[in-house]
């Protein structure tokens, strides 16, 4: 996932200028509404899982309250059923519990080492080659700090992240 933000400077010289900063646009706007799918399903996830004797309307309850708190404000006026049913999408839930989380945690570190790479690209890089050494030796938070992230999924980290990345996504011609 770093790897494809840090290869942002550089599609220039294999795309067209326009379809560049189109993939640049969409890579980020699609960051923008996975993260919260991710927070969504994974607040979920917790709820079934302490709640085991829920029934079938507890369930139906508890994922709309979660979608309230993460979703978009979207008027599902006449497919309130459908609502009541979109957690089905997400194929993690039945295959591979708590798996899909691996992706948002990941994510978030490689938007940190992208910023990074803003500000300092060969510093952010050599960091991040850093933690990949370590490969599994370490824990998560050794390995973010090692690549120059924070392990911290708070609105301090995430608020001023995702201000920097709205502001990058302005950036880029329409």
């Amino acid at each position: 996932m770093s790897m494809e933000l840090l290869c942002f400077p550089y599609l220039d010289e294999f795309y067209d200028v326009n379809e560049a900063n189109r993939a640049r646009r969409e890579h980020l706007e699609g960051l923008a509404t996975m993260l919260p799918w991710i927070a969504t399903i994974d607040a979920f996830q917790h709820w079934i899982y302490t709640h085991p004797t829920h029934t079938r309307q507890e369930r139906t309850n508890a994922w709309l309250e979660v979608t309230e708190r993460f979703g978009a404000d979207v008027d599902w006026s006449g497919c309130e059923k459908m609502r009541e049913a979109t957690w089905q999408r997400q194929l993690h839930l039945f295959g591979v519990p708590f798996y899909y989380i691996e992706y948002g945690i990941a994510q978030l570190g490689s938007l940190q080492v992208w910023l990074n790479s803003l500000e300092h690209e060969h510093t952010a890089i050599n960091q991040y080659m850093d933690a990949l050494t370590l490969g599994g030796t370490q824990g998560l938070p050794v390995l973010f700090e090692t690549a120059g992230a924070r392990f911290d999924f708070g609105a301090e980290t995430i608020g001023p992240l995702f201000d920097r990345i709205e502001s990058h996504i302005k950036e880029l011609p329409a």
